[in-house]
């Protein structure tokens, strides 16, 4: 079967399940996307690779990485390989120096990783069909700037942060990253940014 390159293109809330994430990945080269639910844990471990956050401990996914590292297993590619009643499974193609494994992930795991090994993301072809979005081709500049990598504000806090000084700002985001609460301090230093 004919492998689809895919990238995440954006975390948000998701909008059908309440305490729930969606990641959502678009087709390298294409307008289609992927959106897939996943936990808060998850999108929290995506969310610090994506943004280069150097948390005091290192996350699951972090310590996975170490271990593999030790001993010289790299993570090759991903693969989302089956999507059964809206449930998508994953593989993760490791090698070694003298063996290539094939392990089964959930794919928010899967998708974790590959940020952090920087490697490819691939789906199948019947797997995008039957749940990917095809996106039309919108050029406008508002568009672009609200499809670049990043976590999507929730409402309620972009408007408490813009009454905020910056020195207020800084409190908490040291607050949040104290209490390791890094989708907060995502959009706390967004917002700090912002003003700069």
């Amino acid at each position: 079967m004919k492998k689809i390159e895919l990238e995440i293109l954006a975390l948000s809330h998701s909008i059908t399940q309440t305490h729930s994430y969606a990641v959502v990945l678009v087709e390298t080269n294409g307008l289609r996307r992927l959106p897939i639910v996943i936990g808060g844990f998850e999108a929290q471990a995506i969310a610090v690779a994506l943004e280069r956050m150097q948390p005091s401990r290192p996350l699951t996914h972090d310590l996975m990485k170490n271990f593999m590292n030790a001993f010289n297993i790299n993570l090759q590619e991903i693969i989302i390989s089956d999507l059964q009643e809206g449930i998508f499974f994953s593989k993760l193609l490791c090698y070694t120096e003298n063996d290539t494994v094939e392990i089964d992930s959930r794919t928010s795991d899967a998708l974790a990783l590959a940020v952090r090994f920087g490697c490819p993301i691939y789906t199948y072809e019947h797997i995008i069909e039957s749940a990917g979005i095809l996106k039309e081709e919108d050029t406008s500049e508002k568009k672009k700037n609200t499809d670049a990598i990043g976590i999507e504000e929730n409402a309620g806090n972009g408007h408490d942060l813009k009454t905020k000084t910056l020195e207020e700002l800084q409190e908490l985001l040291n607050d949040v990253l104290e209490h390791e609460d890094y989708m907060k301090a995502i959009t706390i230093r967004d917002e700090i940014n912002k003003r700069k």
